[in-house]
């Protein structure tokens, strides 16, 4: 019989894909589905849901995007902190007592000198922008509640990832976007992008997907995981592959709208506690993922 599983979020990046993947496989999770509209920020629409008593959570829904926590801290904290507790009392009303996956993010950690990378998770976080609070102080919540209410309760902190169909705000669609551009003739073979000489930590969507339902199975509860690749990449390098799997020769110009504050000039990971205790491992090239971002915005034609 399969186990029940409750995945907020699932009409963004990540769910969308975690959707598809359940659908397409003959995986040993069915989803529990909303019956209703819900949103985490107002908790009479969480009850009819929580109440179908699924063996899990996996929660992503969130506030994810960092410029956007800068406008408006006061949401981010009402959705990603509020919205955490909202979704844990009404599990609670309903009875629930299962594994609660929670998914927080590599941000938490804030600046990290170089010479102390890879980023373990024994590291104590120091969060630089709302967004990155909002997830830690929720981190902070779900492991008070795995203590009390005796849940199977796991963070988990993915590091940069990206895939087919992420919004164009997030820096590897934002490049596949114009570079498809350049090619059809619709912008000039300028490339506008933040600070490209910065190095990040990328995972294929897929792969993610994949570490979160090894946690799952496998994962201890009151842990926290990283989730990455180990492998840091220079967005400048990685436009350049782009460009390469795209056919077009572009030049970059750094735009300042695009630089963030609090900039980490160096993210590298360390997965090493997620791929010992689960048995996790990356498996999609960093070549396969760009091409498929590529292919996704071929397709939409802009």
């Amino acid at each position: 019989m399969k186990k029940r599983l409750l995945v907020t979020g699932l009409s963004g990046f990540v769910g969308r894909h975690l959707q598809s993947h359940l659908e397409s496989k003959n995986a040993a999770w069915e989803l529990v589905l909303p019956a209703d509209h819900y949103d985490l920020t107002q908790p009479e629409t969480l009850t009819t849901w929580c109440a179908a008593c699924p063996d899990a959570v996996l929660h992503l829904a969130g506030q994810t995007f960092v410029p956007e926590s800068f406008r408006t801290p006061q949401r981010t904290l009402e959705v990603n902190l509020i919205g955490t507790l909202n979704l844990l009392q009404a599990l609670k009303t309903n009875g629930f007592n299962g594994t609660f996956l929670y998914i927080s993010s590599g941000d938490v950690y804030g600046q990290v000198p170089e010479t102390e990378l890879p980023i373990k998770e024994s590291r104590i976080p120091r969060p630089r922008n709302p967004y990155a609070v909002s997830k830690f102080a929720a981190e902070i919540l779900c492991l008070q509640w795995g203590y009390t209410e005796s849940w199977r309760v796991i963070i988990a902190r993915p590091f940069n990832h990206t895939g087919s169909s992420q919004s164009d705000a997030f820096v590897i669609p934002s490049i596949a976007r114009q570079l498809i551009r350049v090619r059809t003739g619709a912008q000039p073979s300028a490339i506008e992008a933040g600070d490209f000489e910065v190095t990040r930590d990328f995972l294929d969507v897929k792969d993610v997907i994949q570490a979160y339902f090894y946690l799952l199975e496998h994962g201890r509860s009151g842990e926290v995981y990283n989730v990455c690749s180990g492998i840091g990449l220079r967005v400048r390098d990685l436009i350049a592959e782009m460009a390469n799997l795209a056919g077009v020769e572009v030049e970059l110009v750094q735009d300042p709208h695009r630089m963030r504050r609090s900039e980490q000039r160096r993210v590298v990971g360390c997965s090493d506690k997620l791929q010992q205790e689960t048995g996790w491992k990356p498996f999609t090239p960093i070549k396969d993922t760009l091409q498929d971002v590529l292919a996704d915005w071929e397709s939409r034609k802009q």
